[in-house]
């Protein structure tokens, strides 16, 4: 897992102009697969954080299982569309306009890493009820995590080759 110091310009490095149109064209339909496992990493680096963060809050103030999820999803989300939004910001873009970059980047790719990481932590015997000293919680977090991982990289994969998702973070760095 990437750490969270980490921008969208480290994140980007090796990409090349050519591999995308200016202007909403198109980008080729060959994004590889290097560029979408990037992405993902990325995506999921913010997801893991606000994943724990908002798990380690409602544990700790005794929430139930339904707010505590809530938070854990509204955090992943907050802190995935913050990773994309400090690169894009810092490559000068003002910040209307980065929200916006943020919000057509990530949010697919987000909301399918979450359905599925969620999902498999749902529908795990017992997965809800570990407490955050038990192995449990976390081995089903890190398995939860890797699937969300290997779901949503074709997801990326598309929407990169199309022009869309991260590729629109890419215009940005070049």
């Amino acid at each position: 897992m990437q750490h969270a110091a980490h921008t969208a310009d480290d994140h980007h490095q090796g990409h090349h102009p050519q591999d995308h149109h200016e202007h909403g064209h198109h980008a080729p339909a060959g994004a590889s697969w290097a560029m979408a496992a990037q992405a993902t990493l990325h995506c999921l680096t913010g997801c893991a954080i606000g994943e724990v963060l908002g798990m380690v809050i409602g544990t700790r103030l005794g929430w139930g299982n339904g707010p505590t999820m809530v938070t854990a999803i509204l955090l992943a989300f907050l802190f995935g569309y913050s990773l994309t939004l400090r690169g894009v910001l810092r490559a000068g873009v003002g910040l209307g306009a980065a929200v916006r970059v943020a919000l057509a980047a990530d949010t697919l790719s987000i909301a399918v890493m979450e359905l599925i990481d969620n999902g498999v932590i749902a529908l795990w015997p017992e997965a809800m009820e570990a407490r955050l000293d038990e192995a449990l919680f976390w081995g089903s977090l890190g398995v939860s995590l890797v699937l969300a991982f290997l779901a949503t990289t074709p997801v990326n994969k598309w929407m990169i080759g199309r022009g869309k998702g991260h590729a629109v973070v890419h215009r940005y760095h070049h």
